[in-house]
């Protein structure tokens, strides 16, 4: 039995699978086997993934399409290892990452969820100038809610019976448990870790090193942003009941900060009257972006209202360092930033 398990969701991954697996076949650790989920692909990419089953680390699922979510909740079902990490079909991970997150949850029994911080790459897979730095240490349900410190899914490695623990089962599902909620095609991450959070006493930590690589795509800009925002409050309308009185606290400046990230994700898509809404919004909701992170929360107001007037230059300057991190072979991921 393996000590660990990689699942790599992969949806028409051509271009970016065989980077993404050489990445993980390469693993300083050796005792992991990785679970490849080809989840119902309509390019080759069917044909790639069953290539790599002659590799005895690798097991090869094919399934019907069923969302990220779905992929990972095969993957989960499938995986043997007693930690599990997750890696999307477009992201890579640097040699050492599996064995630190090892190293990393073995050290801290209390710990469901080792991650790491991530560099962004683009669709060449180059480095850009730009990073996720995430919180690290004292990682409360608050942080989780408000700014999501796990920034990604391919930066988690998670403890296997932490994930069991939250695992449920729809009435209609007849294969496998679900750790994800496959009736989200976004929000599905921070749905998983927050419901953990809320519902155990499992904690989650950081690790500083950027072990993950992640991979953002221009063309990944074209999600709506009234079903990001949708999803994210189905969100919090399904978490309530596990703790009214934290919601009742925390959901004004939570979300405050999901429209600031909204607001920066329509100056991108150069959409200004979306972008100044969303602005306005979110001072509405809440002042804490601005008081706990005033220099994003004031470029961020700047951007939207200098978009109006049609300066692409000093847009472009005043959101120096910010990228979008969608992309559209895992069009489902949906992380706050």
């Amino acid at each position: 039995m393996p000590k660990a398990s990689i699942i790599v969701p992969a949806y028409n991954a051509t271009k970016t699978l065989p980077e993404t697996m050489n990445s993980l076949l390469s693993q300083t650790c050796r005792d992991y086997e990785i679970v490849l989920v080809d989840d119902g692909s309509t390019d080759g990419t069917t044909e790639m993934a069953q290539s790599y089953s002659a590799n005895p680390r690798v097991y090869v699922r094919h399934q019907t399409n069923r969302g990220l979510a779905g992929a990972r909740n095969s993957g989960i079902a499938a995986a043997r290892g007693d930690y599990i990490g997750f890696c999307d079909a477009d992201d890579l991970w640097l040699p050492q990452k599996l064995q630190l997150h090892i190293d990393h949850l073995e050290a801290s029994p209390d710990l469901a969820i080792s991650y790491s911080a991530s560099a962004l790459i683009d669709e060449q897979g180059q480095r850009l100038r730009v990073a996720q730095k995430p919180r690290l240490r004292g990682v409360t349900p608050a942080h989780v809610f408000k700014r999501n410190p796990i920034g990604n899914g391919s930066s988690v490695v998670a403890r296997r019976s932490a994930l069991l623990d939250i695992a449920f089962r729809p009435h209609f599902e007849t294969q496998r448990d679900w750790v994800f909620d496959e009736t989200f095609r976004q929000s599905e991450d921070i749905e998983c870790w927050l419901r953990l959070m809320l519902s155990t006493d499992w904690q989650i930590e950081g690790i500083a090193d950027m072990l993950t690589e992640y991979r953002i795509s221009k063309s990944g800009l074209s999600a709506s942003i009234e079903q990001q925002l949708a999803s994210w409050e189905r969100m919090v309308a399904k978490l309530t009941h596990l703790n009214p009185e934290f919601f009742q606290h925390h959901s004004p400046s939570a979300r405050a900060y999901q429209y600031r990230y909204l607001a920066r994700r329509a100056v991108s898509l150069n959409l200004p009257d979306v972008a100044r809404a969303m602005v306005f919004d979110s001072l509405r909701m809440s002042r804490t972006p601005l008081v706990e992170e005033p220099v994003k929360t004031v470029t961020t107001f700047l951007a939207a209202l200098v978009l109006t007037r049609g300066g692409a230059a000093r847009i472009q300057q005043a959101l120096r360092g910010f990228a979008p991190r969608q992309n559209r072979q895992t069009r489902e991921k949906r992380e706050l930033s």
